[in-house]
């Protein structure tokens, strides 16, 4: 595999985390200063309002970072936030590549309609885009910060309760390291009761807020990187060393590739082309689409009255729900509903053991990657459940699939119909295994 100039800096960057760690030396030696500190946050339960949930317990290394709860995946396959009960509406994206994502912006196209141009929405982060990039400069900075303050996941009260706990812990790195003057701050006496409190208040000088502010975006930027770092994003599949030329693919695993680029129109959307900087695939572009993905009937955010007043009738709007929430983009809302970030594919069948039951979709509907690539291949050929909550085991059993949750928008052009046999399913089903992690050292190109 050819190095590109541009790309040489983050591949030396994974051959010296790589080499070091062959030698023997733990992260802390590996990764750089804002890298290691962002590891740190991301791994420490303290940052959350009851001290029981990093960003790890939803963005598990040894699935990939996505959601590493079996019991949760199995069924509603959205993560219990740190207020027992609380739950989400999603299930956890991957935060492994999240940081290849550019900041959302828009391309308008005339190929399907050469009078009035549509507008394509390429990047951002979180499922509906909502983490744009736009005021920090990077979507995996911008969804760094969301979970900390929202009620369903950490339920901290305040900003001012992260930068608090990050500046009062005892990192390898700290906050102060990096950023000279970010724990400047002259903390209130009744801090930690407040930051223990659901809706608590924390009073600040208009000094030490904006001091409180800074930090904790740069707590968000630490944090980016080192889902940018070789540690979480680091090209180390089986896929990656069949690019370098130093793993073969079974024929198998061929034959799904030849597939997914093909007749099974995986690529269209999970991109094989090289990154922006000359990087392997990231098997996204970054996109949004509708798949027509039925609702999750075991979603436990259909209970969550006090957040969710429409119960079994809320309806996941997407990018859509999104746009439609900013002026600037409401035009665009309509045309955009159901749409959910393309995920990459990148460590989508990592899994702690072979038995290990992972979820698939943005809402966990899926249980197996059999059964998204079957469902892909058949969702406009086989017949409409009669309930709308059939789960997949129950489609799968009944020979039908239930309506998409949202039933506009839907990509029908490129799966629904793909006319793959079952051998060729499994074969796709095969190629998708070769993209987890951990199958080779990079430095070793």
């Amino acid at each position: 595999m050819k190095v590109s100039s541009r790309q040489a800096s983050r591949w030396g960057r994974i051959m010296v985390a790589a080499t070091a760690l062959a030698s023997g030396a733990t992260w802390a030696d590996a990764l750089a200063p804002i890298e290691m500190l962002g590891r740190s946050m991301f791994f420490d339960a303290d940052l959350s309002i009851g001290r029981n949930q990093s960003c790890a317990s939803c963005h598990g290394p040894e699935v990939g970072f996505t959601g590493p709860v079996e019991a949760f995946n199995v069924t509603g396959a959205v993560y219990e936030g740190s207020v027992a009960g609380r739950f989400g509406n999603r299930k956890p994206p991957s935060a492994a590549y999240a940081a290849t994502s550019p900041i959302l912006h828009f391309i308008l196209e005339r190929a399907n309609n050469p009078i009035k141009a549509e507008a394509l929405f390429v990047g951002g982060n979180f499922w509906d885009g909502r983490a744009t990039g736009e005021r920090l400069g990077n979507p995996a900075a911008d969804q760094a910060q969301g979970p900390f303050l929202n009620p369903l996941e950490q339920a901290l009260p305040d900003s001012a309760c992260v930068v608090q706990r990050a500046c009062s812990a005892a990192y390898p790195v700290a906050l102060a390291d990096v950023f000279a003057e970010a724990c400047e701050i002259t903390w209130p006496a009744d801090i930690e009761a407040a930051c223990s409190t659901d809706g608590g208040a924390v009073l600040l000088s208009t000094t030490d807020r904006a001091r409180v502010d800074q930090t904790y975006d740069e707590i968000a930027l630490a944090i980016a990187a080192y889902e940018d770092s070789p540690e979480v994003s680091g090209y180390s599949s089986k896929y990656d060393a069949y690019l370098a030329g130093l793993a073969a693919l079974s024929q198998q695993e061929k034959r799904g590739l030849n597939l997914f680029r093909g007749k099974g129109k995986c690529a269209n959307c999970h991109s094989l082309e090289s990154g922006p900087e000359g990087e392997p695939p990231p098997f996204t572009d970054h996109t949004f689409d509708n798949l027509g993905v039925p609702r999750n009937p075991e979603n436990p955010f259909y209970g969550q009255v006090a957040f969710n007043p429409l119960g079994g009738n809320w309806v996941d709007g997407g990018l859509g729900a999104f746009l439609a929430s900013r002026i600037d983009y409401q035009p665009y809302a309509s045309v955009n509903l159901g749409r959910q970030k393309v995920p990459t594919l990148r460590n989508v069948d990592k899994r702690p053991h072979p038995g290990f039951v992972k979820a698939f979709g943005h809402n966990g509907y899926f249980k197996s990657l059999k059964g998204i690539v079957h469902f892909y291949n058949t969702r406009d050929v086989k017949p409409t459940c009669p309930d709308p909550f059939t789960s997949e085991a129950d489609a799968l059993a009944l020979g039908c699939w239930p309506a998409p949750e949202v039933d506009i928008n839907v990509n029908v052009s490129e799966i629904g119909d793909l006319h793959l046999t079952d051998a060729q399913e499994d074969a796709i089903v095969a190629f998708l295994t070769t993209l987890s992690d951990g199958y080779f050292d990079p430095a070793g190109q």
